[in-house]
Protein backbone atom coordinates (compact mmCIF):
# COMPACT_ATOMS: atom_id res chain seq x y z
CA UNK A 1 0.00 0.00 0.00
CA UNK A 2 1.65 3.30 -1.45
CA UNK A 3 1.91 6.04 1.41
CA UNK A 4 1.54 9.33 1.24
CA UNK A 5 3.22 12.34 2.54
CA UNK A 6 0.78 14.69 4.56
CA UNK A 7 2.42 17.22 2.59
CA UNK A 8 0.96 16.02 -0.08
CA UNK A 9 -3.08 15.98 1.08
CA UNK A 10 -4.37 19.51 0.36
CA UNK A 11 -7.26 18.83 2.66
CA UNK A 12 -10.39 16.59 3.29
CA UNK A 13 -13.81 16.41 2.26
CA UNK A 14 -16.71 16.84 4.97
CA UNK A 15 -19.64 14.03 4.65
CA UNK A 16 -21.26 17.01 6.43
CA UNK A 17 -25.60 16.82 7.97
CA UNK A 18 -27.98 14.09 6.61
CA UNK A 19 -29.95 16.47 5.06
CA UNK A 20 -32.31 16.31 1.77
CA UNK A 21 -31.64 19.25 -0.64
CA UNK A 22 -35.43 20.21 -0.32
CA UNK A 23 -34.67 20.64 3.50
CA UNK A 24 -31.69 22.62 3.80
CA UNK A 25 -33.38 25.95 3.72
CA UNK A 26 -35.37 25.22 6.75
CA UNK A 27 -32.67 23.60 8.67
CA UNK A 28 -30.16 26.26 7.44
CA UNK A 29 -32.28 28.69 9.36
CA UNK A 30 -33.18 26.97 12.62
CA UNK A 31 -29.01 26.38 13.12
CA UNK A 32 -28.58 30.11 12.11
CA UNK A 33 -31.11 30.90 14.70
CA UNK A 34 -29.75 28.29 17.13
CA UNK A 35 -25.84 30.04 16.99
CA UNK A 36 -27.02 33.30 17.14
CA UNK A 37 -28.92 32.56 20.30
CA UNK A 38 -25.72 31.02 21.24
CA UNK A 39 -24.16 34.28 20.77
CA UNK A 40 -26.42 37.11 21.63
CA UNK A 41 -26.91 34.44 25.06
CA UNK A 42 -23.82 33.99 26.87
CA UNK A 43 -22.72 37.69 25.85
CA UNK A 44 -25.32 39.21 27.23
CA UNK A 45 -23.79 37.09 30.00
CA UNK A 46 -20.47 38.57 29.85
CA UNK A 47 -22.15 41.75 29.66
CA UNK A 48 -23.82 42.08 32.63
CA UNK A 49 -21.41 40.57 34.75
CA UNK A 50 -18.78 43.12 33.38
CA UNK A 51 -21.31 46.16 33.74
CA UNK A 52 -22.97 44.80 37.43
CA UNK A 53 -20.50 45.32 40.28
CA UNK A 54 -22.63 42.76 42.58
CA UNK A 55 -21.77 40.21 40.19
CA UNK A 56 -18.04 40.67 40.70
CA UNK A 57 -17.61 37.59 42.64
CA UNK A 58 -15.86 34.06 42.24
CA UNK A 59 -18.64 32.08 40.78
CA UNK A 60 -19.94 34.92 38.07
CA UNK A 61 -16.20 34.94 37.17
CA UNK A 62 -15.86 31.65 36.47
CA UNK A 63 -19.29 31.63 34.75
CA UNK A 64 -18.35 34.56 32.58
CA UNK A 65 -15.51 32.54 30.98
CA UNK A 66 -17.56 29.40 30.66
CA UNK A 67 -20.16 31.31 28.84
CA UNK A 68 -16.69 32.55 26.36
CA UNK A 69 -15.75 28.91 25.96
CA UNK A 70 -19.54 28.65 25.03
CA UNK A 71 -19.56 30.68 22.14
CA UNK A 72 -15.81 30.06 21.08
CA UNK A 73 -16.90 26.13 21.19
CA UNK A 74 -19.48 26.89 18.96
CA UNK A 75 -17.99 29.59 16.35
CA UNK A 76 -15.83 26.72 15.68
CA UNK A 77 -17.72 24.19 13.79
CA UNK A 78 -21.11 25.78 13.62
CA UNK A 79 -20.27 28.42 11.07
CA UNK A 80 -18.05 26.52 8.63
CA UNK A 81 -21.74 23.86 8.62
CA UNK A 82 -23.42 26.54 7.92
CA UNK A 83 -21.50 27.28 5.10
CA UNK A 84 -21.26 23.64 3.73
CA UNK A 85 -24.88 23.31 3.89
CA UNK A 86 -25.16 25.47 0.60
CA UNK A 87 -22.18 23.97 -1.19
CA UNK A 88 -21.71 20.29 -3.05
CA UNK A 89 -18.26 19.71 -2.25
CA UNK A 90 -17.58 20.21 1.46
CA UNK A 91 -13.87 20.93 1.21
CA UNK A 92 -12.12 21.78 3.75
CA UNK A 93 -8.18 22.41 3.98
CA UNK A 94 -5.50 20.45 5.75
CA UNK A 95 -4.26 23.56 7.75
CA UNK A 96 -7.60 25.01 8.59
CA UNK A 97 -8.90 20.84 9.29
CA UNK A 98 -5.91 20.72 11.61
CA UNK A 99 -6.51 24.35 13.44
CA UNK A 100 -10.34 23.20 13.51
CA UNK A 101 -9.62 20.07 15.66
CA UNK A 102 -7.25 22.24 17.99
CA UNK A 103 -9.42 24.69 18.98
CA UNK A 104 -12.35 22.06 19.35
CA UNK A 105 -10.30 20.55 21.93
CA UNK A 106 -9.25 23.41 23.18
CA UNK A 107 -12.68 24.27 24.18
CA UNK A 108 -14.00 21.14 25.03
CA UNK A 109 -11.13 20.37 27.44
CA UNK A 110 -11.90 24.00 29.07
CA UNK A 111 -15.45 23.74 29.33
CA UNK A 112 -15.05 20.16 31.21
CA UNK A 113 -11.96 22.21 33.76
CA UNK A 114 -14.48 25.41 34.10
CA UNK A 115 -17.28 23.20 35.23
CA UNK A 116 -15.28 21.26 38.12
CA UNK A 117 -14.19 24.56 39.31
CA UNK A 118 -17.36 26.20 39.41
CA UNK A 119 -18.04 23.61 41.37
CA UNK A 120 -14.95 23.78 43.79
CA UNK A 121 -16.52 27.13 44.03
CA UNK A 122 -19.78 25.96 45.19
CA UNK A 123 -18.50 23.52 47.59
CA UNK A 124 -16.44 26.60 49.54
CA UNK A 125 -19.50 28.88 49.64
CA UNK A 126 -21.60 26.18 50.97
CA UNK A 127 -19.41 24.09 53.10
CA UNK A 128 -17.29 27.22 54.10
CA UNK A 129 -19.59 30.33 54.33
CA UNK A 130 -17.19 32.27 56.71
CA UNK A 131 -14.10 31.87 55.07
CA UNK A 132 -15.35 31.93 51.29
CA UNK A 133 -13.48 35.42 50.47
CA UNK A 134 -10.45 34.03 51.97
CA UNK A 135 -10.29 30.85 50.26
CA UNK A 136 -11.74 32.07 47.03
CA UNK A 137 -9.21 34.94 46.95
CA UNK A 138 -8.55 36.77 43.58
CA UNK A 139 -5.49 34.90 42.70
CA UNK A 140 -6.72 31.65 43.47
CA UNK A 141 -9.81 32.23 40.95
CA UNK A 142 -6.95 34.11 38.02
CA UNK A 143 -4.85 30.79 38.77
CA UNK A 144 -7.70 28.02 38.42
CA UNK A 145 -9.24 29.63 35.45
CA UNK A 146 -5.41 30.47 33.80
CA UNK A 147 -4.29 26.72 34.87
CA UNK A 148 -8.08 25.49 33.30
CA UNK A 149 -6.46 27.22 29.97
CA UNK A 150 -2.97 26.04 29.84
CA UNK A 151 -4.06 22.86 30.34
CA UNK A 152 -6.72 22.27 27.59
CA UNK A 153 -4.43 24.31 24.79
CA UNK A 154 -1.41 21.49 25.96
CA UNK A 155 -3.43 19.14 25.62
CA UNK A 156 -4.58 19.76 22.04
CA UNK A 157 -1.15 21.09 21.06
CA UNK A 158 0.17 17.39 22.01
CA UNK A 159 -2.80 15.71 19.59
CA UNK A 160 -2.16 18.42 16.90
CA UNK A 161 2.26 17.53 17.09
CA UNK A 162 1.11 13.87 16.60
CA UNK A 163 -1.49 13.90 14.18
CA UNK A 164 1.00 15.95 12.34
CA UNK A 165 3.83 12.96 12.32
CA UNK A 166 0.92 11.01 10.09
CA UNK A 167 0.33 10.41 7.08
CA UNK A 168 -3.14 10.55 5.14
CA UNK A 169 -4.36 8.83 1.33
CA UNK A 170 -5.60 11.96 -0.95
CA UNK A 171 -9.48 12.25 -1.02
CA UNK A 172 -10.05 11.30 2.19
CA UNK A 173 -13.85 11.69 3.57
CA UNK A 174 -14.57 12.39 6.91
CA UNK A 175 -18.01 11.08 7.89
CA UNK A 176 -18.55 14.02 9.80
CA UNK A 177 -19.43 17.48 9.69
CA UNK A 178 -16.25 18.85 11.01
CA UNK A 179 -12.85 17.53 11.52
CA UNK A 180 -13.31 14.84 14.79
CA UNK A 181 -9.91 13.21 15.65
CA UNK A 182 -10.89 9.69 16.09
CA UNK A 183 -12.01 10.23 12.63
CA UNK A 184 -8.76 11.69 10.95
CA UNK A 185 -6.88 8.76 12.86
CA UNK A 186 -8.79 6.32 11.23
CA UNK A 187 -8.27 7.75 7.53
CA UNK A 188 -4.72 7.80 8.35
CA UNK A 189 -2.36 5.10 6.86
CA UNK A 190 0.63 5.21 9.56
CA UNK A 191 0.51 3.85 12.71
CA UNK A 192 -2.17 5.35 14.97
CA UNK A 193 -1.03 3.39 17.96
CA UNK A 194 0.21 6.07 19.85
CA UNK A 195 -2.03 9.09 19.00
CA UNK A 196 -4.90 6.19 20.61
CA UNK A 197 -3.35 5.73 23.32
CA UNK A 198 -2.22 9.51 24.11
CA UNK A 199 -6.56 9.95 23.66
CA UNK A 200 -7.07 7.32 25.87
CA UNK A 201 -5.16 8.74 28.42
CA UNK A 202 -6.23 12.62 28.04
CA UNK A 203 -10.29 11.34 28.11
CA UNK A 204 -9.55 9.18 31.47
CA UNK A 205 -7.26 12.14 33.13
CA UNK A 206 -9.57 15.12 31.70
CA UNK A 207 -13.12 13.45 31.85
CA UNK A 208 -12.90 11.64 35.01
CA UNK A 209 -10.77 13.80 37.30
CA UNK A 210 -13.19 16.98 36.66
CA UNK A 211 -16.29 14.95 36.85
CA UNK A 212 -14.85 12.72 39.73
CA UNK A 213 -14.42 16.32 41.17
CA UNK A 214 -17.86 17.61 40.89
CA UNK A 215 -19.15 14.34 42.18
CA UNK A 216 -17.08 14.90 45.34
CA UNK A 217 -17.86 18.63 45.96
CA UNK A 218 -21.48 17.96 45.55
CA UNK A 219 -21.51 14.93 47.59
CA UNK A 220 -19.73 16.87 50.22
CA UNK A 221 -22.59 20.03 49.62
CA UNK A 222 -25.35 17.01 50.43
CA UNK A 223 -23.73 15.87 53.08
CA UNK A 224 -23.37 19.63 54.55
CA UNK A 225 -26.80 20.32 53.68
CA UNK A 226 -28.41 17.24 55.97
CA UNK A 227 -26.44 18.72 58.96
CA UNK A 228 -27.26 22.34 58.52
CA UNK A 229 -30.88 23.63 59.28
CA UNK A 230 -32.04 25.58 55.87
CA UNK A 231 -31.64 29.45 55.95
CA UNK A 232 -31.67 32.06 53.71
CA UNK A 233 -28.01 32.18 52.62
CA UNK A 234 -28.29 28.46 52.15
CA UNK A 235 -31.08 28.35 49.89
CA UNK A 236 -29.65 31.76 47.92
CA UNK A 237 -26.18 29.05 47.78
CA UNK A 238 -28.13 25.98 46.61
CA UNK A 239 -30.27 27.71 43.72
CA UNK A 240 -26.86 28.69 41.87
CA UNK A 241 -26.12 24.73 42.21
CA UNK A 242 -29.20 24.01 40.91
CA UNK A 243 -28.17 25.83 37.62
CA UNK A 244 -24.71 24.35 37.44
CA UNK A 245 -25.82 20.84 37.93
CA UNK A 246 -28.14 21.46 34.89
CA UNK A 247 -25.06 22.15 33.25
CA UNK A 248 -22.95 19.64 34.03
CA UNK A 249 -26.05 16.85 33.10
CA UNK A 250 -26.43 18.40 30.11
CA UNK A 251 -22.67 18.56 29.38
CA UNK A 252 -21.61 14.93 30.24
CA UNK A 253 -25.07 13.71 29.06
CA UNK A 254 -24.28 15.24 25.69
CA UNK A 255 -20.46 13.71 25.73
CA UNK A 256 -21.62 10.48 26.83
CA UNK A 257 -24.49 10.29 23.91
CA UNK A 258 -21.34 11.21 21.74
CA UNK A 259 -19.31 8.27 22.74
CA UNK A 260 -21.69 5.90 22.79
CA UNK A 261 -22.98 6.65 19.31
CA UNK A 262 -19.95 6.53 17.93
CA UNK A 263 -18.55 3.17 19.53
CA UNK A 264 -21.58 1.03 19.62
CA UNK A 265 -23.54 2.05 16.38
CA UNK A 266 -22.38 2.00 12.84
CA UNK A 267 -24.75 4.64 12.09
CA UNK A 268 -22.93 8.24 10.85
CA UNK A 269 -26.01 9.72 11.31
CA UNK A 270 -26.72 8.92 14.64
CA UNK A 271 -22.80 10.12 15.06
CA UNK A 272 -23.67 13.03 14.17
CA UNK A 273 -26.67 14.23 16.02
CA UNK A 274 -25.14 13.64 19.04
CA UNK A 275 -22.08 15.64 17.93
CA UNK A 276 -24.92 18.33 16.65
CA UNK A 277 -25.93 18.12 20.64
CA UNK A 278 -22.68 18.58 21.63
CA UNK A 279 -21.47 21.62 19.83
CA UNK A 280 -25.02 23.60 19.11
CA UNK A 281 -27.46 22.77 21.42
CA UNK A 282 -25.94 22.83 24.83
CA UNK A 283 -23.64 25.89 24.24
CA UNK A 284 -27.15 27.66 23.56
CA UNK A 285 -28.95 26.58 26.42
CA UNK A 286 -26.12 26.98 28.82
CA UNK A 287 -27.30 30.69 28.99
CA UNK A 288 -31.43 29.93 29.59
CA UNK A 289 -29.94 27.36 32.48
CA UNK A 290 -28.50 30.06 33.93
CA UNK A 291 -31.11 33.51 33.28
CA UNK A 292 -33.83 31.19 34.21
CA UNK A 293 -33.02 29.84 37.39
CA UNK A 294 -30.11 32.43 38.78
CA UNK A 295 -31.95 35.41 40.29
CA UNK A 296 -29.05 37.78 40.15
CA UNK A 297 -28.63 37.13 36.60
CA UNK A 298 -32.11 38.26 36.35
CA UNK A 299 -31.68 41.31 38.51
CA UNK A 300 -29.09 42.32 36.89
CA UNK A 301 -30.77 42.12 33.26
CA UNK A 302 -34.11 43.95 34.33
CA UNK A 303 -31.56 46.73 35.84
CA UNK A 304 -29.67 46.52 32.40
CA UNK A 305 -32.85 47.03 30.50
CA UNK A 306 -34.90 49.32 32.80
CA UNK A 307 -31.80 52.17 32.51
CA UNK A 308 -31.72 51.59 28.67
CA UNK A 309 -35.19 52.93 28.43
CA UNK A 310 -34.62 55.33 30.33
CA UNK A 311 -31.93 56.45 28.17
CA UNK A 312 -33.88 56.42 25.09
CA UNK A 313 -36.75 58.39 26.74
Amino acid sequence: MRRENQSSVSGFLLQGLPIRPEQQGVFFALFLGMYLTTLLGNLLIILLIRLDSRLHTPMYFFLSHLAFTDVSFASVTVPKMLRDMHTKYKFIPYAGCILQMYFFIVFGCLDSLLLAVMAYDRYVAICHPLRYTTIMREGLCVLLVAGSWLVSCGTALLHTLLLAKLSFFPDNIIPQFFCDLPLLLKLSCSNTSVNEMVVLIVVAVLGIIPLSGILVSYGRIGASILRVPSTTGLRKALSTCGSHLSVVSLFYGTVLALYYSSSLSDSNDKSMTASLMYTAVTPMLNPFIYSLRNRDIKLALGILFRNNILVTK
